[in-house]
């Protein structure tokens, strides 16, 4: 009786994957679908409504567009872009999962200075899209990160970057680590410095 127990569990998880394998193509396919349709939606209201037009203009050429934003929406509400690397391993689960931790802060140019440990591990405080990594002229070795709540970050001071450009980075993994004991913040959003004291817990 256990044997045929077994043998009914082991014949149902091969049943589950054959289906899950069998769904994958159509899972894709809808997805491509899908936002086929939703962009000529685009292209023909754009083309017919030139109110739409110009705010389309305005939002997307004109202004900091959050991509940060969109993909967190897309993957609320559609899962990963593909569903491949689901089936193909498991999920890991962040080692690092830190909060920002500092003795002391002050004013400096357009953010703040941190004086932090040495060699502290920088996490990274909201998620989003890394969109920038590099010398930033005045600032130095900046990288940037476009969060999902529109603000653009730059975090300058930062060694060892443990990301890449457009990585979609999560809240608490691990940006990189400062050697200097000070790590800077600018927070940023339309081309312009926001006060860094309503971000900073």
């Amino acid at each position: 009786m256990e044997e045929y127990k077994s043998i009914q569990k082991y014949r149902n998880k091969i049943k589950k994957q054959e289906s899950k394998t069998i769904f994958l193509p159509y899972s894709i396919l809808n997805r491509i679908l899908l936002s086929g349709i939703l962009l000529l939606i685009c292209l023909c209201a754009i083309k017919i409504n030139s109110n739409f037009k110009e705010w389309v203009d305005k939002n997307v050429y004109h202004v900091n567009f959050s991509f940060a934003k969109i993909n967190a929406s897309y993957q609320k509400y559609f899962g990963d872009l593909l569903p491949i690397p689901d089936i193909t391993k498991e999920k890991e689960e962040p080692v690092f999962s830190e909060k920002l931790t500092y003795t002391s802060s002050e004013a400096y140019k357009d953010g703040v200075k941190l004086v932090v440990g040495s060699n502290y591990l920088v996490p990274i405080l909201e998620s989003g899209i890394v969109v920038f990594i590099g010398e930033k002229e005045n600032y130095g070795n900046t990288v940037i990160i476009q969060q999902v709540n529109g603000i653009d970050l730059w975090y300058v001071g930062v060694d060892n970057s443990n990301v890449k450009i457009y990585d979609y980075v999560e809240k608490g993994n691990l940006l990189g680590e400062s050697i200097s004991n000070e790590i800077y913040l600018y927070y940023q959003k339309g081309g312009e410095f926001l006060d860094y004291q309503e971000y900073l817990g």
